[in-house]
């Protein structure tokens, strides 16, 4: 298309919008291409705002549109000219409205992809009949001047209408954004993507004319939409990594999809979303608002995912130095182990070739090239998959101090937390953090720990007038805990694994089992299965009998673990004792290995025919994870029969006396089991080397009510 015909075809939506031709040309020339290109294709407008005129800065809006970008472009086959970005001072009201409807609307045809993605703050307005509007806030907030109470909000609805009137029925809408803020304010480590409007703030008149104008158009098709929240009442937030930010819902869900398959649906990636979330310390639900018609219940990606493409964990960004080195992404790694992703750690590529990792800045990381394959050289684009993980062996918990403690209350914070064994302190959003420590807003005079989103762990608060030194002390064990439960949450590996396993969560009845939730190893088996009995956020009623249902479809025999957290409060594990078969009152129960023989299946625990393990207290969550290793769990069990047990106490799955040994015995068990460690470097001692064909492990977590 001539740029005479292109400027002619978007005058009239200017006029409404009520900005001038010279403005929009203003945006460059690779704007203008990207708009212009006529042919059928997937489309994306991607929109990220960290700054704004009048607001307190965000801080990973622009990461969003960068892992939305590179998994658009490399999982799911779009063209890099067709993505269209609007980020910072180009994401005005005005410019977003022309964007939707030159970019998509004028161009989608049937059959055509489209995605639209929003990261910034949202708000809501006063609507007719004392409603109130959810409102995308865009970087020129009020018009001018600066002091003014009209807002140039971008309505939730003028997307939607929008977005309806495409001529295609695959179009799908991410808002990595949120409308009110929490009743109760807590302390926080993560940043809200909300923010409060005064009673006197109103709509831009421009806008509700646009809205006015457009809803005389036909609605041809919904809308899929994916929210980062789930009720009205929900923040969105941004966590801080080390070396960027990033919308929680934005990173856990484009991680969740560059492991995905074609088979997957949507609501089973939430499910895995909503679940990193948590890892990473919100509750925050992300929601699936609307679905396509005819297909109640499950939404696929299938239409945006080509049948050929396999999970992976990344992909080629770049290749350097004469095909020796290679920038890569690492979008598809688990956010709770990026952080920690070390050198030597190793990425096949489906050609052969062979890539290890150098070093690692946020995102990316600059990769050697070890091996070739002969007829295919390397490639910018090419997909990455892990095969070897190396981690660290000294990893602390990091405690962020809230903001609202006094200065002197710090200065003893980090005083008293240094004499705690690998614990580290930070300022809260300043630094990457595990946990918060701060005042109870209730009780001022009072100290706890929270989650980053600022839910008080169960029995961590102190009595009024409790120094912090003592906090701190109190607080010891319970740190311990917490920081086992970040190590063995770093072997998540269920999309790189190359074991084939099915595992399926369920409550025992009299009649049969009924499944809650079910995952398997993505890279060695189907999804279509799992992906129809999956649940978000599923609730077990308390009292309820449950068992794990294990099938080992590799050729090998697997040994088994499980390890766990109880409402972030007590570490729990699975002890297979083993009973004389004579009784002898000085004879004690000892511990055995779990065994699961290749292509057998078994429920755990095996006791009785309708055994199961009983859960209880209500309102708590439970997080297990299952680990499976073609070797033998020797320096785990070693390290629980060290602990001491009275009888009353040998059951099935009980308290964790040691769980910060037993932690770290798990890493050296699988370390253990990889047999490259030595190829690769066999002087090392300062970190785990963990093989992803030798083992495989689940994240299952669940509310009780």
């Amino acid at each position: 298309m001539k740029r005479r015909t292109f400027v002619q075809r978007i005058g009239s939506i200017l006029a409404v919008l009520g900005i001038t031709e010279a403005e929009w040309l203003a945006m460059g020339n690779s704007y203008y291409q990207a708009l212009a290109q006529p042919t059928p294709r997937k489309l994306a407008l991607l929109i990220g705002i960290n700054q704004y005129r009048k607001s307190s800065s965000l801080s990973g809006c622009l990461t969003d549109v960068e892992l939305q970008k590179e998994l658009l472009i490399h999982r799911f086959g779009f063209q890099g000219s067709d993505i269209l970005t609007l980020t910072e001072e180009q994401a005005s009201r005005e410019f977003i409205e022309a964007a939707i409807v030159d970019h998509l609307v004028k161009q989608a045809k049937p059959g055509d992809v489209v995605v639209f993605h929003f990261s910034g703050y949202g708000t809501q307005l006063p609507g007719e009949l004392e409603t109130l509007q959810n409102a995308l806030v865009t970087t020129n907030e009020n018009q001018e001047p600066p002091d003014s109470q009209i807002a140039n909000y971008l309505l939730e609805d003028t997307l939607l209408v929008l977005l309806r009137s495409l001529s295609t029925n695959h179009v799908t809408a991410v808002l990595d954004t949120s409308y009110s803020l929490p009743s109760t304010t807590q302390p926080s480590g993560l940043r809200l993507r909300t923010r409060q409007e005064s009673a006197t703030t109103q709509l831009a008149a421009a806008e509700l004319d646009f809205l006015k104008q457009i809803k005389t158009q036909p609605e041809l098709n919904p809308v899929v939409v994916l929210s980062a929240t789930s009720e009205p009442q929900q923040a969105a937030k941004e966590v801080l990594m080390s070396g960027f930010s990033a919308g929680l819902f934005t990173y856990a869900l484009t991680q969740q999809l560059w492991e995905s398959t074609p088979a997957t649906a949507i609501q089973v990636s939430l499910s895995h979303v909503a679940n990193s979330i948590q890892q990473l310390g919100s509750k925050q639900q992300p929601k699936l608002l609307s679905k396509k018609k005819n297909q109640p219940g499950v939404v696929t990606v299938d239409n945006l995912l080509p049948d050929s493409r396999s999970g992976a964990e990344g992909a080629i960004l770049a290749i350097e130095e004469d095909g020796k080195t290679a920038q890569v992404w690492l979008g598809g790694i688990p956010t709770q182990v990026l952080e920690y992703y070390s050198a030597n750690s190793r990425f096949s590529l489906a050609t052969g070739g062979q890539l290890v990792v150098r070093s690692r800045t946020g995102l990316t990381a600059k990769a050697l090239v070890s091996k070739v394959a002969d007829t295919t050289p390397l490639q910018v684009g090419q997909l990455i998959q892990e095969t070897v993980r190396v981690l660290p062996r000294n990893i602390n918990l990091i405690l962020a101090l809230d903001n609202k403690l006094e200065r002197i209350e710090r200065v003893d914070a980090t005083s008293a937390f240094a004499g705690v064994g690998h614990i580290s302190t930070v300022v809260a959003t300043e630094q990457p953090a595990d946990y918060l420590f701060g005042k109870l807003p209730q009780t001022p005079s009072r100290y706890g720990l929270f989650t980053l989103g600022g839910e008080l762990i169960p029995n961590t608060d102190g009595g009024v007038g409790e120094a912090v030194k003592v906090a701190a002390q109190r607080l010891s064990a319970k740190l311990a805990t917490l920081l086992a439960a970040k190590l063995w949450r770093l072997t998540q590996n269920q999309g790189s694994s190359r074991l084939p396993i099915k595992v399926t969560l369920e409550i025992v009845s009299n009649i049969s089992p009924r499944v809650v939730m079910q995952q398997q190893t993505i890279r060695t088996l189907d999804t279509e299965t799992a992906a129809k009995k999956s649940l978000n956020n599923p609730i077990i009623p308390i009292g309820s009998k449950i068992q794990y249902r294990v099938q080992n479809l590799s050729d090998r025999p697997i040994y088994f673990m499980l390890l766990g957290l109880k409402n972030h409060r007590s570490a729990i594990a699975f002890y297979p004792w083993q009973t004389p078969q004579e009784p002898n009152p000085d004879t004690q129960p000892q511990l055995q290995q779990v065994i699961i023989a290749p292509n057998e299946t078994v429920t755990l625990p095996q006791t009785t025919p309708a055994s199961g393990w009983v859960v209880s207290d209500a309102a708590s969550t439970w997080e297990h994870q299952l680990i499976f290793s073609t070797a033998p769990f020797n320096s785990t069990l070693d390290t629980l029969e060290k602990a001491k047990y009275s009888a009353g106490d040998q059951q099935p799955i009980a308290t964790l006396i040691n769980p910060l040994e037993v932690g770290q015995a798990l890493l050296q068990d699988l370390h253990n089991s990889s047999a490259i460690k030595a190829e690769m470097n066999p002087t090392a001692t300062d970190s785990y080397t963990l093989d992803v064909s030798n083992w495989a492990s689940f994240n299952f977590s669940f509310q009780v009510a």
